[in-house]
């Protein structure tokens, strides 16, 4: 059920190539201020979802809305964060430095050449600090190990101070310590910092204790409400949602520093 807290709104989406269906029947909402894990094995639909919430895909049934606007009549697209996998391609010696990489989150608001005022600078300065990366801003990206620099590509999601920010398998080629750091710091920014999230991941066990709501996702949506309800489900339910085996190793819901 939606309300007027809606941010995105899927209703009854299906999405095929030929008789292949990728999504079928898939309706779920994500509220104001919730922290959703879409989650579900690979190839299950995830980033056919997400590119179906950015408008790059169409469905053949069904509508997305988008602050209550059908996708078609929205455009203001900086109101969405996006952070997208690491992936390996990315070039460590690229010659720029932590605060010019965050800066070109504002490239919409400011144009390509106009100059950033204090109050941007500032605001860079604000993003880096909230993500804990500010004594870095000076330091080229490539330098920065994986969890670093994901944390600075969030920041630069952030810096335009976006009402949702949405996430898609952003732990890809980052190490098991980073990984928990990096989900850490999401829970934080969402528990602390009011920012709603939607990260995609195909990792159950290790996000349970920071999202407050789950979408399990393999083509058809199995499951799709709070995290304590989710949890209630057993690994041989959950193994059927995947298609395959799925053990869940625990669920620690202490709330640590990062």
């Amino acid at each position: 059920m939606t309300n007027s807290n809606t941010i995105i709104d899927l209703q009854n989406i299906s999405f095929h190539y030929g008789d292949d269906y990728v999504l079928d029947d898939i309706t779920f909402s994500i509220p104001e201020g919730a922290f959703v894990g879409l989650v579900g094995p690979n190839g299950s639909g995830k980033s056919t979802l997400i590119k179906i919430i950015f408008g790059l895909l169409k469905p053949q049934k069904g509508y997305v809305n988008i602050f209550g606007q059908r996708i078609n009549k929205f455009h203001d697209w900086s109101k969405i964060g996006y952070v997208s996998q690491k992936a390996n391609s990315f070039n460590s010696g690229f010659p720029a430095s932590v605060f010019e990489v965050v800066s070109m989150g504002l490239t919409s608001k400011l144009g390509l050449f106009k100059f950033m005022k204090s109050s941007h600078r500032d605001a860079v300065h604000d993003a880096l600090e909230l993500v804990g990366m500010n004594e870095y801003s000076s330091s080229n990206i490539g330098d920065l190990s994986g969890g670093q620099q994901q944390r600075v590509f969030i920041a630069r999601a952030l810096v335009s101070n976006p009402d949702i920010l949405i996430l898609d398998e952003p732990t890809v080629g980052v190490d098991a310590n980073s990984t928990s750091d990096f989900y850490q710091l999401l829970g934080n920014l969402n528990r602390d910092n009011g920012i709603t999230l939607l990260l995609v991941t195909h990792d159950i066990g290790t996000i349970t204790d920071k999202v407050t709501h789950v979408a399990c996702l393999n083509r058809s949506l199995h499951f799709h409400g709070e995290t304590e309800e989710f949890e209630q489900f057993s690994d041989r339910d959950l193994s059927g949602f995947y298609g395959h085996h799925v053990h869940v190793l625990s669920h620690d819901h202490g709330h640590g520093g990062v």
